[in-house]
């Protein structure tokens, strides 16, 4: 129980990572505000994954509200801090999680996809973080941010040429915000995962033969999965890392020592 007693903002919290954020703090204890956008693209009915994720936190006897919105619109971050101070109280933990990655070649990306990519990857990240570290300051007793990185703000990808400076624009944000939130007591740090098997690259790893190639880089020898995430998030968030800031936490199975 990590997380007891405390409350957690989750954006992008429907689906992959950030669903396995949001249950695994519940299942440590945190009452939960998930951030979703309307999800229909992925075969969804507009809001059906958000409510089968409130479901499950319920059903491990936590509260969980859902609201929906763009990160990138700086209205909607104080939205959600809102809502959450409105129904818990407080916010204790915020996982800034919500992000795209549609694989494009570079010649011909279209000006639109890497604005688009930018706004909800790093512009959205920024604006929660700051919205939350606010209300932080106002409560006076400190507070955890953990950003989803990537593995990918460290490596290039011909396809990823959109992604991954977001990525590494994201494991910056945190450093700096580690300094600048550090005498309020707010902790800043990032996870970078690798590959993990979520909607977000399931065409990508749709191919056996990419897929195999995949496995064969990393160490432990499998994809990771949402949760091997979201036990690190949950840990960070913690005070278990109490004297933990400025860091970046590789979650990939060894892969990036491996590509070296």
């Amino acid at each position: 129980m990590l997380l007891k007693g405390k409350s957690l903002i989750v954006t992008g919290g429907s689906r992959g990572i950030g669903r396995a954020i949001a249950v695994q703090a519940a299942r440590h204890g945190a009452d939960v505000l998930i951030a979703y956008r309307h999800e229909s693209d992925a075969g969804y009915q507009r809001g059906d994954a958000a409510r089968e994720v409130l479901a499950e936190i319920r059903t491990l006897g936590r509260r969980a509200l859902a609201l929906e919105g763009n990160v990138a619109d700086p209205d909607y971050a104080s939205a959600l801090v809102e809502y959450a101070v409105q129904s818990f109280g407080r916010v204790d933990a915020l996982a800034s999680n919500a992000g795209v990655c549609p694989f494009h070649s570079f010649l011909d990306l279209p000006p639109q996809l890497l604005r688009d990519t930018v706004d909800i990857n790093l512009n959205g990240a920024f604006f929660v973080t700051q919205a939350v570290a606010r209300q932080m300051q106002r409560q006076g007793q400190g507070g955890a941010i953990v950003a989803t990185s990537s593995i990918s703000a460290l490596v290039g990808d011909a396809m990823q040429t959109h992604y991954t400076p977001t990525k590494a624009g994201v494991h910056s944000l945190m450093q700096s915000c580690a300094i600048a939130l550090g005498p309020y007591g707010i902790r800043c740090n990032s996870v970078l995962p690798g590959a993990i098997a979520t909607d977000l690259n399931r065409q990508h790893l749709s191919d056996a033969d990419q897929r195999s190639h995949l496995e064969k880089r990393i160490p432990l020898g499998r994809l990771g999965q949402p949760d091997d995430v979201g036990d690190c998030v949950v840990f960070l968030a913690s005070d278990m890392a109490r004297y933990v800031t400025g860091a970046a936490l590789l979650v990939d199975g060894g892969m990036f020592v491996n590509l070296q």
